[in-house]
């Protein structure tokens, strides 16, 4: 098992929340105006469900999914290839002290929560849920 370093298992702290919430709404906010001048980002339309912090808060993990969930990874590497740009104008709408650094993540959750509801609906399930 690989070591996830200082506070790892632990929940995030309300700081890092009101942190991560800001940068989301930020970060979506400059996505959304189209700021970016890049055909495959131009293409899609991104939703940014969720910014996670780490406890020291130098490092924002965003996770982004394309509306439909097509050239998720693409998308993501394309986002990586503009994140000084995307620090910047985040540097300018935020304010924080110290600017994290940024990462993008393809975000599962709906891939995820999918799964479960055809686990659920399964007639498996259905037939012990039914004893």
């Amino acid at each position: 098992m690989a070591d996830r370093g200082k506070g790892a298992g632990r929940p995030p702290s309300q700081r890092q929340l009101k942190v991560g919430e800001v940068i989301r709404h930020a970060l979506a906010e400059i996505l959304n105006r189209g700021d970016i001048s890049d055909e495959v980002l131009e293409r899609h339309s991104l939703t940014v469900p969720e910014v996670r912090m780490t406890p020291d808060l130098k490092l924002a993990t965003a996770y982004v999914m394309p509306l439909g969930g097509g050239d998720a990874e693409e998308v993501v590497t394309h986002l990586e290839q503009h994140k000084r740009f995307l620090r910047g104008e985040l540097a300018r709408r935020v304010n924080l002290k110290f600017m994290p650094q940024i990462r993008f993540k393809v975000d599962v959750s709906f891939e995820t929560s999918a799964k479960i509801d055809a686990i659920l609906a399964s007639p498996n399930v259905a037939r012990d849920l039914d004893e």
